[in-house]
Formats: C-alpha cells, sequence, structure tokens
C-alpha cells in the first residue's frame, strides 16, 4: 500500500461544506439557499401614469385611475390611468393621422431602423425591464429576466429585418398595411405578447393601439417612454390601460381596421361575435390545457424537468402550460415519483430572489380562483399532493400541485386552471395516449417525449395542437409561428406567418 492510499484510508469522511455563505444546512440535512435579493435600484416606478397618446402622456379625460397591486406583498404599486371612450377616440384618431400621414408612407428601410432601435433600447433597459415585470406581475426574476425580456428584444430585431423584404415575405404579390391595429395583452407575459402584437404591426406599416392588462400595465407603460427616446412618429404607438371596458371599446370602435388578441378563451368569443358581419381583420390566441405524453422508452430524468418547466416554473400562467400530463403506465409510478421528489426542492417566494423558482400568482382573483379548482379537484375525488415547501405569509403564493387519479371528465383536466396545478393519468399504447391528448376543447401546445423520431412525427401529427415540443417544453423563438385550433383561437403569430394579419395581398 502506498503512503498515498494509506493517508486516504485514514481520512476522516465530513459532509461538504460550501466554501462561501451562500447556503446552509436545515435540519433534514439539505442544503438550502441564503436569501439573493435582486435589487430594485436600477428600476424607477412613478406614482401614478397617464395615457401613452400621440407620442405624449396624458391624463384620461374623465380623471378616472385605478390601482395596480404588487402580488407578492399584497401593496398598491402604483396607478393607472383609465381610458374611456373619448380617450380611446382620441387615440384612434392620432394612430390613422399618423398612418396616412407618415408611418405607411416611410420608406420601409426607415421602419426597419425605427424598429431596431427599439430593440437596441429594450436591450439596453432590460435589466428595468425584468424587475418591473415581476413587482408588477409575480413572476420570478430569473423568468423575467432569461427568458421574457429577452425574447421581446429578439421579436423586435427580427421583424425590424423583414420591414423592408415584403417582397420576399410574398413572392409574387404586394403587401398593402390594413392601418390601425387594435391590440390587446393578457397579464402572463406582458412585454413579450406586447413584442409579438407590435413589432410584426409596425413592419408592415401599421400603427397601433395597445391596451395592457390591467393588472400588469407597466412594463407598457415603460416601453412608451421607448418609443419616445426612440424618436417614433408620434401616434405610430399608443398605449391605453384600463379594464375590460376599454378593451371592448377598442374592439368595437370604427376607426380600428384590425383587432389582435391574446386572453381566455370566453372572452375571445365575444370578440369573434362582435367583430362578425365587419371587414375588420383578427387573430384570437386563446386558452389552452396542453397535453404531455411521456412514453416508456423517453429520457425520464429530462422529461420530468421538462414536465416541471411546463407547468410549475411559470407558475401555470401560460397558456400554453402543460398542465395535462399522460404517462405510459409501466413508467407511472417512477414518473410520479420522481415528480414529488423534484417538487419538493422547489422554491416558492419572493419574485425579486434569485432562487425563487415559483412566484406570487398574479392577482387575488387569480389566487382564490386556482384554490377553488384545487377544492374542486378534491371533491371529485382526485388525490392531491402538493409540496411541502414554506410560503410566504403575504401575498398570493400557491405550492406546486400534483393529481392523480384523476378522469378525463374531471374539470380539472378539462377546465384551463391557469395556475401550478398538473394532472396525471396514464395510457397504454400511443393510440390511446394520442386519443386522451385530443380529448379537450382546447388545442394550443403539448409534448411528446421518446427517443424514437419515428414515434415523435406519428404522435406529433395526430396530436390537434398548433405547436408540439419534442422531448422538451416551452421554447419560444421569434422565427417560428405560434397559434392553436379549436377554442384555442385562429391565426398565428410569430414567424413569417406573423406578418400575414397585418397586410392586405394584392
Amino acid at each position: 500500500m502506498s503512503d498515498d492510499q494509506q493517508t486516504a484510508d485514514t481520512i476522516e469522511e465530513k459532509p461538504y461544506k460550501p466554501s462561501s455563505p451562500s447556503s446552509k444546512l436545515n435540519f433534514d440535512g439539505v442544503w438550502e439557499y441564503d436569501d439573493a435579493p435582486q435589487s430594485t435600484e436600477h428600476a424607477e416606478v412613478k406614482e401614478q401614469y397617464d395615457l401613452y397618446i400621440d407620442g405624449e402622456f396624458v391624463a384620461p379625460e374623465k380623471g378616472r385611475y385605478f390601482d395596480s397591486v404588487n402580488p407578492a406583498t399584497e401593496e398598491t404599486l402604483c396607478s393607472f390611468a383609465e381610458a374611456t371612450q373619448q380617450d380611446i377616440d382620441k387615440a384612434v384618431k392620432a394612430a390613422r393621422n399618423a398612418f396616412e400621414n407618415e408611418w405607411s408612407e416611410l420608406e420601409a428601410k426607415e421602419r426597419g431602423k425605427y424598429i431596431f432601435r427599439l430593440a437596441r433600447l429594450i436591450q439596453e433597459r432590460a435589466r428595468e425591464f425584468a424587475i418591473l415585470e415581476s413587482l408588477d406581475g409575480g413572476k420570478p426574476i430569473r423568468e423575467s429576466r432569461d427568458v421574457d425580456i429577452p425574447l421581446a428584444a429578439a421579436h423586435f430585431f427580427y421583424y425590424a429585418g423583414w420591414a423592408d423584404k415584403l417582397e420576399y415575405a410574398f413572392p409574387g404579390k404586394k403587401a398593402e398595411p390594413l392601418g390601425v391595429a387594435g391590440q390587446i395583452i393578457p397579464w402572463n407575459f406582458p412585454m413579450l405578447m406586447l413584442a409579438w402584437k407590435i413589432a410584426p404591426a409596425l413592419a408592415t406599416g401599421n400603427t397601433v393601439v395597445l391596451k395592457p392588462a390591467e393588472t400588469t400595465s407597466l412594463t407598457a407603460l415603460k416601453f412608451a417612454e421607448l418609443c419616445r427616446d426612440a424618436g417614433l412618429p408620434d401616434g405610430v404607438v399608443n398605449i391605453v390601460t384600463g379594464a375590460g371596458q376599454t378593451g371592448s371599446t377598442i374592439v368595437n370602435h370604427k376607426g380600428i381596421d384590425k383587432i389582435a388578441f391574446t386572453g381566455s378563451t370566453k372572452v375571445g368569443k365575444i370578440i369573434k361575435e362582435s367583430l362578425a358581419g365587419t371587414d375588420k381583420k383578427y387573430t384570437l390566441e386563446l386558452g389552452g390545457k396542453g397535453p404531455n405524453i411521456i412514453f416508456e422508452d423517453a429520457p425520464l430524468d429530462q422529461a420530468v424537468e421538462g414536465i416541471i418547466n411546463a407547468i410549475f416554473f411559470n407558475q401555470g400562467h401560460v397558456c400554453c402550460a402543460g398542465s395535462r400530463l399522460f404517462v405510459q403506465e409501466g413508467i407511472a409510478d417512477k414518473v410520479i415519483q420522481k415528480l414529488r421528489d423534484r417538487m419538493e426542492t422547489l422554491i416558492v417566494g419572493d419574485p425579486l430572489d434569485k432562487n425563487t423558482d415559483i412566484g406570487a400568482v398574479n392577482s387575488e382573483q387569480q389566487y382564490n380562483k386556482i384554490n377553488e379548482y384545487l377544492e374542486l379537484g378534491v371533491n371529485e375525488g382526485a388525490d392531491m399532493y402538493q409540496s411541502s415547501c414554506q410560503i410566504p405569509e403575504e401575498g398570493y403564493f400557491c405550492r406546486p400541485t400534483l393529481f392523480t387519479n384523476v378522469a378525463q371528465s374531471n374539470r380539472i383536466v378539462q377546465e384551463e386552471i391557469f395556475g401550478p396545478v398538473l394532472t396525471v393519468q396514464t395510457f397504454r399504447t400511443a393510440e390511446e395516449g394520442i386519443a386522451k391528448a385530443n380529448n379537450t376543447p382546447y388545442g394550443l401546445a403539448g409534448g411528446v417525449w421518446t427517443d424514437k423520431g419515428s414515434k415523435i412525427f406519428k404522435v406529433g401529427s395526430k396530436i390537434r395542437n398548433g405547436v408540439v415540443w419534442s422531448n422538451t417544453y416551452n421554447k419560444f423563438d421569434p422565427t417560428s409561428p405560434f397559434g392553436g385550433f379549436k377554442e384555442s383561437g385562429e391565426g398565428r403569430e410569430g414567424g413569417l406567418h406573423g406578418l400575414y394579419p397585418y397586410v392586405k395581398l394584392r
């Protein structure tokens, strides 16, 4: 035996201790992270925000304002103007004037320069936008910082490139802008949804009147500042804030040529009925109840992490969230146990803490809705499992939740919950898995996990979803179109397809 071997054998084994005080060992022998708060010094939040119309911030005609609440603390963050009919009239008039007298007549490459400038400004102020997104919406700073804001900038870069290349997008056709686009976006991805709507509209020569969600209007008003800083011509982009009535006024305004809406299926149906008989074009990106299908030959650890990403890291606040899990029977017990183990490691808490995996539910209304579904699931006879993590006493927080022993008829399986809630069912054959996946009114997005390429194509092509990911989930790219079938909407956003809804071809 060598001296080195003898020395090694006599060394007493001791538990690993980190070299820095960034973590600590709890009573269960598990390392816990110390707090890692994101500084908010880079983010300015005013007490009150006005409407952005015709290149200026203006007070609402009726002087009404409403509060925006930080969902992590339940404290008032700021207040926003409530736009009424008179305000919408002003915004549409400004957008029409800008369209007819400047924007649509501007050389295409010059439009592209403005859009490119907006993309660069988003990048330059990315940290501020990420902080504001988390403050206003409750999502973890890691998601705002690493996903939402970079993707928003990427969409503006992408469509800036298309502005002077429309003849290549529509070969043999002449693409002309529609005019004024009315756009209504949801609270789950405020800045990204803004980019999905505004970037292609501007690239094709249209002007915009956009209404953000009433609970997450902050980054939209900050974006208005970027429009001003970029020197964008007055009236090209107008931001009006308010609740459902404000959105309805935009939809029914006679001066609007195109409606783009992302939100609930219920509201989407109302909008479609309102537009019937008009010549307005529209795109609707609505609800979803995404199926995530795991086959026995799938890489299980990778699949489990993909499931966690599909439903929990985003708090289930994604219309395409993989909230219905279908596991092949032979591996069901193993997958469920791995899921439970992984759920126990998730940190629920302060959205501005860099360690946080699951932040706050966006609003009290949504928080109550999620809890109603949790109670409903138990009453329907399902087995509910929640992680044992600690959650803050203040704010709207929900533990990651897993439902097993569910049937296709259960409401928690059929209805969109929009929270960190996952239902699990089993299947035996690919045909059974496909049938169960398609047994829902929705058809937005889904996932397939297997190591067989042929199976991916076979199953993926038969799932009635607008987007099907293979061996991953929730991967977005500005070059790729997104949209659904059935009650998940009409039309596509993103990619080349995202230009079609904003042009008339001759």
